[in-house]
């Protein structure tokens, strides 16, 4: 009793000076008195009369901005000291009210809304900690570091994965420019000049850019497999592939580059796919995992592929994916990679036959005619290619009907040649006679 009294003689002794500091316009008096305040409440434990000075001296009439500053960043450094988590709980809050609308103060109460919903997560309330993360707009503070708006934006998108909002999720991730991780951090720093904002470090524990730029491809690779789309999937990894440390280990690009061909192999045929197909199997490193190097031989060879034949081969490899990075490839995976087979053998039977019974075409992919009808149905719809099908004659057609413009052009292109050629020969036929002439004479 007699230690809080003297608390609170103290704490009024301070607050005499803390006024008149604050009247007299003092900055560097002011702050060490507010700052004085909190300290003697820290180190009494006494953590009610710390939530209540911080809420009383902000309150104060006039209070100078770096006061407050100082008193926030004083009090953040008692946050992992505090005896218990409801006591935690009700420092952060305190703080957020105080900072609430301060623009002077927007980084610490990013940093106090991060805590807080780390809290509520650990708590297993991930919606509550998703929608704190969201109230925060870490874009528009000027004077945060790059890494650590990254950061908490990446937070963010993993919050909105967890509880499965994959909306909100997409909205805040385009926030994100991936050619910001592609910067060289040595060569961007430069001296502020005059009048410029001055940016802030980034605290220890936020991760360095090529760090930050493998979490975001990671949560994008969530993100797309949700969707399966794994054209982007496989760009994804290409991107983690590309970072040094990565390149670098055997043991950790190994599992990508596995992946990688995997997904080039499940997405849909298409110039992306295509591109991203030739320059993988330039890479060297492919020649490490031979069996995936054939596979994708396999793909841009015009051959027909014998769907049991491949995945008798490569059964085994795929399912030795769920133990390695990344995990399974998804719960479609096997049934889309049959699906791709049959349309990289429809477009090798297009390449070689104008036109075809469905029979035959049936008997080519080794399918029943109803499943070669549909899936050849379904590619022209996606217009991945061009053709007709007969179905009484039970012909499939892959020329393309040109139209009446086209067919003159070529008429006229081909009398155009006619001519040029019967010009040659009368030319060729009068050379012919006149040095015939000539020897005559002679």
């Amino acid at each position: 009793m007699e230690g809080r009294g003297n608390l609170e003689a103290a704490i009024e002794k301070l607050l005499n000076e803390e006024k008149q500091m604050r009247l007299a316009g003092d900055v560097t008096g002011t702050r060490k008195a507010v700052t004085d305040i909190l300290q003697l409440c820290f180190e009494a434990k006494d953590w009610k009369a710390l939530n209540e000075q911080i809420l009383n001296l902000s309150k104060k009439r006039g209070q100078l901005k770096q006061a407050v500053t100082s008193m926030v960043q004083q009090a953040m450094q008692y946050i992992d000291q505090t005896p218990d988590l409801e006591t935690r709980i009700e420092l952060i809050k305190t703080l957020n009210n105080v900072s609430a609308g301060k623009i002077y103060v927007e980084i610490e109460r990013a940093r106090l809304i991060k805590k807080l919903a780390k809290i509520k997560e650990e708590q297993g309330l991930i919606a509550e900690a998703a929608d704190l993360m969201q109230e925060v707009a870490v874009e528009t503070f000027g004077a945060m570091a790059k890494t650590e708006k990254i950061a908490f934006i990446l937070e963010q998108v993993r919050l909105c994965l967890d509880r499965q909002d994959y909306v909100r999720a997409q909205i805040l991730s385009r926030k994100i420019n991936p050619r910001v991780f592609d910067v060289d951090p040595s060569k961007e720093k430069k001296k502020p000049k005059e009048g410029d904002q001055v940016v802030e470090e980034a605290p220890a524990d936020i991760p360095s850019l090529l760090e930050l730029k493998r979490i975001y491809y990671e949560l994008m690779i969530r993100y797309y497999s949700h969707s399966n789309d794994y054209l982007e999937i496989c760009r994804c990894y290409k991107a983690i592939y590309e970072i040094p440390s990565v390149k670098e280990n055997p043991a950790q690009w190994t599992p990508v580059l596995r992946k990688i061909c995997w997904y080039l192999v499940l997405a849909p045929h298409d110039p992306m796919q295509s591109s991203l197909l030739n320059s993988t199997l330039e890479d060297k490193n492919l020649s490490e995992i031979p069996n995936f190097r054939s596979l994708l031989k396999q793909l841009i060879t015009m051959e027909v592929i014998q769907w049991t034949s491949l995945w008798n081969t490569y059964m085994d490899e795929f399912d030795r994916e769920k133990s390695l990075l990344g995990g399974p490839l998804g719960e479609k995976a096997a049934e889309d990679l049959r699906q791709r087979i049959i349309e990289h053998n429809i477009l090798v039977v297009s390449k070689y036959y104008s036109r075809i019974t469905l029979k035959r075409l049936a008997e080519l992919l080794c399918l029943t005619l109803q499943e070669a009808e549909k899936h050849l149905s379904e590619m022209v719809v996606s217009k991945a290619l061009v053709a007709k099908i007969d179905r009484p004659m039970g012909i499939v057609c892959f020329q393309i009907a040109k139209d009446s413009n086209e067919i003159l052009n070529s008429w006229a292109v081909n009398l155009e040649k006619l001519l040029d050629l019967v010009e040659k020969s009368c030319h060729q036929i009068h050379k012919e006679t006149m040095v015939h002439k000539a020897a005559l004479k002679v």
